[in-house]
């Protein structure tokens, strides 16, 4: 019996955002592919507006399991997972023994199609749109947060754009100039009523 998707399964029982009052709950699940959807994007704007040739389905494969290892160990709080470099390094190793656990659970015919992303190259060009997706993915959930009268995300809303902004990466650039401005738009607004 191989367990592998029914270990993916379960992302969506894990909550992100714990310790802060969210209006509205968001599970790893949701959050993966929100990651997978802003990360595509992010390579296409690199690729067709810039002239950049990432790969943007490895790209893509990176960011739906980016968060593999939290299947088997919960989404750590980012105050704690950055509270030293001593703690994140213990978690960095965490991180890899849960994924190594997960890749365990595929077929051995399998891993070698799936161990590539499950196990990202981290320095490279398509993981670095995954990073700035995923920052971005938690800028948007601020902005939902906010619009829901939520002034628990006002700081992080901040930092996280600041964060944006410092990657200096233009795809994001653009995002936030094209796209960012329509997530403040009620269902009305975006249908033009």
């Amino acid at each position: 019996m191989e367990k592998f998707y029914a270990y993916m399964d379960r992302m969506k029982f894990i909550k992100r955002w714990q310790l802060m009052r969210s209006t509205r709950d968001e599970n790893i699940m949701e959050h993966s592919q929100s990651v997978a959807m802003l990360t595509h994007a992010l390579a296409v704007i690199n690729n067709t507006v810039y002239g950049g040739n990432v790969n943007a389905e490895k790209a893509v494969l990176y960011a739906l399991y980016h968060e593999v290892s939290e299947v088997m160990t919960g989404d750590l709080p980012t105050p704690v997972k950055y509270y030293n470099q001593s703690i994140h390094g213990e978690y960095e190793k965490l991180e890899t023994l849960a994924v190594e656990k997960m890749a365990g659970t595929l077929p051995e015919e399998m891993k070698g199609e799936l161990l590539p992303y499950l196990q990202a190259d981290k320095s490279s060009a398509e993981y670095k749109f995954v990073k700035a997706a995923d920052k971005l993915s938690a800028y948007i959930k601020c902005l939902e947060e906010l619009r829901s009268g939520n002034n628990e995300f006002v700081q992080a809303e901040r930092t996280i754009g600041k964060a944006l902004i410092a990657m200096n990466i233009p795809a994001v650039n653009y995002f936030f100039e094209h796209f960012i401005p329509a997530f403040s738009l009620t269902l009305d607004e975006l249908e033009g009523l």
